[in-house]
């Protein structure tokens, strides 16, 4: 099972219908996802996010998979060519990761960055810039509120005359939701599971290879905190 809830939003599906669109957003040319939290000293304490023989992957085990996922879903799960993780990564007197973020990049002009940490105030934003249009939220992980959340896009932007403001204003979307992701998310486990039971079909391969995926790309940026933030090669 996947359990990345914010997936299952109803908002993720208007999102990608506007990042899908040449006309309104074009071509991807740039990702940057930020989810960060500051849980507090018994967190960082005793949680086993940050135990070496527990969840050894830390901050970018737990934080970092929303932000490649986020990556990832933006692309199309198309796989980049290269990670290469930023220096200055914390780690706790453990050797645990709390703290740190990777560069991503497909060869064709496309670049992403990613920041996550168990060290900052909460941030959940994706930016999305397109040759022809621009998407950005704050609340990717969980939204601010349970029953709606909003994103906000535009095209063709352009600076107005004399360059004191932006024309046309980005529009803000607020998408609303009778049952909260999480609620989503096991709903459809459900009739995936009833589906197999019931009917016999084939279980669905989608989530298993866009978990893969992201996996690789968390794999991929500890490999190359581990050889002192060298550019690492992405398998398929």
């Amino acid at each position: 099972m996947d359990a990345t809830m914010w997936m299952h939003h109803p908002r993720t599906a208007q999102m990608k219908d506007f990042l899908s669109d040449p006309q309104r957003f074009g071509q991807l040319k740039s990702v940057h996802s930020i989810f960060c939290y500051n849980p507090g000293p018994d967190f960082l304490a005793n949680d086993i996010r940050i135990k070496p023989d527990l969840d050894a992957l830390g901050s970018l085990g737990d934080a970092g998979w929303y932000c490649i996922r986020a990556i990832l879903w933006t692309s199309d799960y198309c796989l980049p060519e290269k990670v290469t993780a930023l220096p200055d990564t914390e780690f706790n007197e453990s050797g645990v990761i709390v703290s740190c973020g990777a560069s991503l990049s497909w060869g064709d002009g496309k670049i992403a960055t990613f920041y996550c940490s168990f060290l900052t105030n909460l941030t959940m934003d994706i930016t999305c810039a397109g040759t022809n249009g621009y998407l950005r939220l704050h609340d990717f992980v969980i939204p601010f509120q349970e029953n709606v959340a909003s994103f906000y896009d535009v095209s063709s932007s352009r600076f107005a005359t004399l360059s004191i403001g932006i024309e046309p204003i980005p529009s803000e979307h607020k998408v609303a939701t009778d049952l909260p992701q999480e609620a989503l998310m096991v709903r459809e486990f459900a009739r995936l599971v009833a589906s197999i039971g019931e009917n016999g079909t084939e279980p669905e391969k989608k989530w298993a290879i866009i978990s893969r995926k992201t996996q690789l790309i968390v794999d991929a940026v500890k490999a190359s905190i581990d050889r002192g933030f060298e550019p690492v090669g992405v398998g398929s």
